[in-house]
């Protein structure tokens, strides 16, 4: 494994809402608010007048659930614990709320950082 690679358990990271990412609420939903384009001048040259420059993403309510949690304090690990009641009866849930925290992280609305 060269030096560039590093091993890190999922469990142990712990997730960061990106900045450029704002929380609305639906009753009790979650809507997250992210820019339709990163860069400034992609916004301004690419974004047609008529068009919001921002991007509304309603969560579902396991969706909810977790974001709630996501507050760059706790590990996934500790996530997937407080979640237990949420998803009562269901033994398939760690695996979904870490597949969930991965796409949320590959699509830029949260950062994985690596835990103590």
């Amino acid at each position: 494994m060269s030096k560039r690679q590093t091993r890190f358990n999922l469990l142990d990271t712990i997730p960061v809402c990106a900045g450029d990412v704002r929380t609305e609420w639906e009753g009790e939903c979650a809507v997250l608010i992210l820019p339709r384009f990163r860069k400034a001048w992609m916004q301004r040259w690419l974004l047609p007048k008529s068009l919001s420059p921002y991007v509304r993403m309603p969560l579902e309510e396991h969706g909810t659930a977790v974001w709630r949690l996501v507050d760059g304090q706790r590990t996934v690990r500790e996530i997937i614990e407080l979640l237990a009641p949420h998803f009562e009866g269901d033994t398939t849930y760690p695996s979904r709320v870490a597949a969930y925290l991965m796409r949320l992280q590959k699509d830029g609305l949260i950062r994985l950082l690596a835990g103590a």
